[in-house]
């Protein structure tokens, strides 16, 4: 039996969706405030900015799963939204922050180990869907994304966090690498379970 259009409509406006939703019109709020910080030539105030947002849209990653949790509105459409949002928020946040040079050098193959992980973990992801089989989210990826969230946090208040905070950016730089590590290793863990499948 259908659903109706009423009900369609009704779980893809709820409150933990309408969270992700957010998260997901933080993305280009974040790279604007860097537009703004060049055109300023290094305004503080565009930092901090994009750093409030970020942390705003972080905090909605919790509570999105947990309000969906306890008030029984989880979806299928929200559970394919809300890794689809988090991925576009860090891979956003990371570019803006090569472009702009808070990461250069080596430290940019930390930021593409982490993109191409991403990358690969949804298509693999998306291959065993068609196949009916599941990748649960283990404990470790869920520090993997928060190590991630504090990395890009560090690295967004950058110069202006030096002036208040010494190192912020440096300490930024080392939690990225950390985080690039722990990406690794997870993204290593579901392709090991994956792989089952797909030679299976």
């Amino acid at each position: 039996m259908k659903e109706s259009a009423a009900s369609v409509n009704n779980k893809l406006w709820t409150i933990p969706n309408m969270l992700t939703y957010g998260r997901i019109v933080a993305v280009p709020m974040v790279v604007l405030c860097f537009f703004i910080e060049g055109r300023l030539s290094g305004s503080d105030f565009a930092r901090w900015s994009a750093l409030a947002i970020f942390i705003v849209a972080s905090i909605t990653d919790f509570f999105d799963g947990y309000l969906a949790r306890i008030w029984k509105q989880g979806s299928k459409f929200g559970t394919m939204l809300d890794p689809i949002a988090d991925k576009l928020l860090v891979a956003a946040c990371l570019l803006v922050l090569a472009a702009d040079g808070t990461i250069a050098g080596w430290t940019i193959w930390a930021a593409i180990i982490i993109l191409c992980r991403e990358i690969l973990v949804s298509g693999l992801r998306e291959y065993l869907a068609e196949l009916k089989v599941s990748v649960p989210v283990t404990r470790i990826a869920k520090w993997k994304t928060t190590m991630q969230m504090i990395a890009i946090g560090f690295l967004l208040a950058g110069p202006a966090g030096d002036k208040i905070l010494p190192y912020t950016t440096e300490s930024g730089i080392v939690l990225l690498w950390a985080a690039a590590l722990i990406t690794l290793y997870t993204g290593y863990d579901y392709f090991r379970a994956g792989l089952r499948h797909v030679v299976g």
